[in-house]
């Protein structure tokens, strides 16, 4: 498995579990993935770890940005009616759109193959029209290509 992916993966099943407790704060956050026990963690390759890591930080330390951006371009859904598992996506991509350096392409294909994965079977169509919507009018496409660096 990839080695982003599989940090993206380990990063939204964190933000669900916080998200679901309501924990939603960087005090919050785990040592280890939630889900994971320590041996599996420290099986992880080092790169998934940080990686990981980085996209729960950083989705919450931008929590209130990325909460009002997500309202503004989900007009019929607000924010808490938005299913928890597709709210996490939304925020952790909208991270990697406000604040990453990779292609924008890149973060919505990673954000529908996670609500593919983990969502319901057309969920993955409402995450793709806000990031496409989203990403065209507040974060174009530059004319240098940002590639995902650590991708196997």
């Amino acid at each position: 498995m990839k080695t982003r992916h599989k940090a993206r993966e380990l990063a939204l099943q964190t933000l669900y579990a916080m998200d679901f407790n309501k924990e939603l704060d960087v005090l919050h956050i785990p040592a280890i993935f939630s889900g994971n026990t320590e041996e599996e963690h420290d099986q992880l390759e080092e790169e998934v770890k940080i990686y990981g890591m980085y996209l729960v930080r950083g989705t919450l330390e931008n929590l209130f940005e990325i909460d009002e951006l997500i309202s503004k371009y989900s007009l019929n859904r607000p924010i808490e009616r938005i299913d928890i598992v597709d709210r996490n996506i939304l925020r952790m991509s909208v991270f990697c759109l406000r604040f990453g350096n990779i292609h924008p392409h890149i973060i919505i294909d990673e954000a529908v193959k996670l609500s593919q994965d983990f969502s319901t079977e057309v969920n993955y169509k409402f995450i793709n029209g806000i990031l496409d919507t989203m990403q065209k009018q507040l974060f174009p496409v530059k004319e240098q290509n940002r590639h995902d660096t650590f991708e196997d």
